[in-house]
């Protein structure tokens, strides 16, 4: 099946699947696959201190794939500082676009705290510009700084926590009547009917972490990966870590976690989700090869 979406038709990728911004991991050995499998690979920038080691990612990523992938620039939840070895500066993130776009990247994603001033300058080279956020409000102020898309994440996620934050139901259904620019869901989606909703409730594309945490590439050590698996998501302790408020990330499994059951290569994930998607579509009568969010 073809899947046709406002995401797929703006970044060119097979599948309307974007990869999540894995801090430590997110490099081009774990992202190209993820762009070889028909998604948006997504390489984080602050994962290379060494700006030198970011282009030469930049450029091996080229190498393990002819597929469309992207830049992740993560800002901290306030104004950003002097540059130090602690802290980046706003020359320090507009360098990491630099290199980027030297290399031939023109699609980025961003999360944190202002981040209009990078989006100006990706917009300045004809680049594409995402951001992350978690609330409404955020995301409707990034669409008015002219982000070309967002992707909202719901309280099924994992990591950072506003005390307002919404679930992804009422984020993506809302997102959709409130917002002008394409919407890709995020938090506590791992399986094909998961993906499917998202579409159908407004999403242009759904944002995948969790789900590949426990794929056999994921470079997290095989006691974690098996802890994750035999997870119980319905636990206490479980729902308080997920669902409380939390100023700081946190190295957890989404809600998502709760639809694996092994490990498989991540290749194998992707069309797994992709084929129980099309399968639910056609058990619904759904007869075109082709799936379209415009007419939905």
């Amino acid at each position: 099946m073809i899947w046709k979406t406002k995401i797929t038709e703006l970044t060119k990728i097979k599948y309307p699947l974007i990869m999540g911004a894995f801090g430590g991991w997110g490099k081009s050995k774990f992202a190209s696959i993820f762009s070889n499998a028909g998604g948006l690979g997504i390489i984080a920038a602050l994962n290379f201190p060494d700006f030198e080691d970011f282009r030469e990612d930049l450029k091996s990523m080229k190498q393990l794939t002819n597929k469309p992938f992207g830049v992740n620039l993560s800002l901290p939840h306030s104004k950003l500082g002097s540059s130090s070895k602690k802290t980046r500066s706003k020359e320090d993130y507009l360098q990491y676009v630099k290199i980027a776009l030297e290399e031939g990247v023109n699609i980025f994603t961003t999360s944190g705290y202002k981040a209009a001033f990078i989006g100006q300058r990706i917009h300045e080279s004809e680049g594409i510009w995402i951001h992350k956020c978690v609330l409404m409000k955020h995301a409707l102020s990034a669409g008015m700084e002219g982000a070309d898309a967002v992707s909202v994440v719901g309280l099924e996620g994992t990591g950072f926590k506003h005390p307002l934050t919404n679930t992804t139901l009422v984020n993506i259904t809302m997102g959709k009547k409130l917002l002008s620019i394409p919407i890709i869901a995020a938090g506590g989606i791992g399986d094909g009917r998961g993906f499917l909703s998202t579409l159908f409730m407004g999403a242009e594309a759904t944002c995948l972490g969790t789900a590949l945490m426990t794929t056999l590439e994921c470079p997290a050590p095989l006691k974690v990966k098996m802890k994750w698996i035999n997870q119980n998501i319905f636990s206490e302790d479980f729902y308080t870590k997920i669902y409380h408020y939390n100023t700081k990330n946190f190295m957890a499994p989404s809600t998502a976690i709760g639809h694996v059951s092994e490990m498989l290569p991540l290749k194998e994930v992707i069309e797994n989700l992709m084929g129980e998607a099309e399968n639910i579509l056609k058990s619904w009568g759904f007869v075109s090869d082709i799936f379209n969010t415009r007419h939905i």
